[in-house]
């Protein structure tokens, strides 16, 4: 475990020295606010609007109308911000040539793999943290709940969790970083997309089509439930996408 401290660390170190992170940190920050103070603005337009209900006892909830969307639309965003940062965990090392030399190290696969994971893991979460003051903002305006914040988070973080590992994978089958983040970004969108096909789909199919989604199981992170199939299903993903990169390199070790 030490040493995939260390190629984290290598990684990060690469990451915050470079334009890279504070570029794309930015431009994440840049769409995501511009999203959420739109939602809130759309919040408080319906409040005005809904005074007479309010009068009868009948609030708007601030949950519902604006963190839910806005955990949902940084999910779409991080769609698009993950395989550029993930994108060079193992095509930059082919490309520098010493994926050779990380390979021939003594240091197990799974740890290689597993550092790897971390940097990345570690760069979104930071940006997902710094996205974070729109909650603070929010606590200055109203009363939110407290726990389906909590949850949607941690669902936002598992589902970020899967597309880093799809990355990751990806970077290890090509020396090319444009390529690996296409096919991350491919990949996560088809896993996105795949529950849509639930209601042409048969009885049957439609529920497999539903489960292999990776969108449907956020839903209930957001309503504040955490429930152990989605945790399953998410944990389970990750450690695929990871299991799929350790046997890409070992065929590449041997080789």
């Amino acid at each position: 475990m030490r040493n995939a401290w260390v190629i984290a660390k290598r990684d990060l170190g690469s990451f915050f020295n470079s334009p890279i992170f504070y570029v794309v940190t930015t431009v994440f920050l840049i769409i995501y606010s511009f999203i959420f103070f739109n939602i809130l603005n759309f919040f408080s337009f319906q409040s005005l609007q809904a005074g007479q209900l309010q009068a009868m006892g009948m609030n708007l909830n601030l949950n519902e109308m604006v963190i839910e969307p806005s955990l949902q639309n940084m999910s779409v965003i991080l769609l698009l911000i993950i395989p550029i940062i993930t994108m060079r965990s193992f095509a930059d090392e082919q490309k520098m040539k010493t994926f050779r030399l990380l390979l021939s190290s003594p240091i197990p696969l799974r740890e290689i793999v597993l550092g790897k994971f971390l940097a990345c893991m570690i760069v979104v979460t930071v940006m997902i943290l710094i996205s974070s003051y729109s909650v603070g903002f929010l606590f200055l305006l109203g009363e939110p709940e407290p726990g389906p914040i909590v949850t949607g988070y941690l669902g936002v973080l598992l589902m970020a969790g899967c597309y880093v590992s799809a990355g990751v994978f990806a970077s290890s089958l090509t020396d090319n970083q444009i390529v690996a983040a296409v096919l991350t970004f491919g990949f996560s969108l088809f896993m996105w997309v795949i529950g849509w096909g639930a209601q042409a789909a048969g009885a049957t199919t439609g529920q497999v089509l539903q489960f292999l989604s990776i969108v449907d199981h956020m839903d209930r992170f957001l309503k504040g439930m955490v429930d152990t199939s989605d945790l399953m299903y998410y944990l389970s993903f990750i450690l695929l996408g990871l299991f799929l990169c350790h046997r890409v390199l070992d065929s590449n070790r041997w080789r």
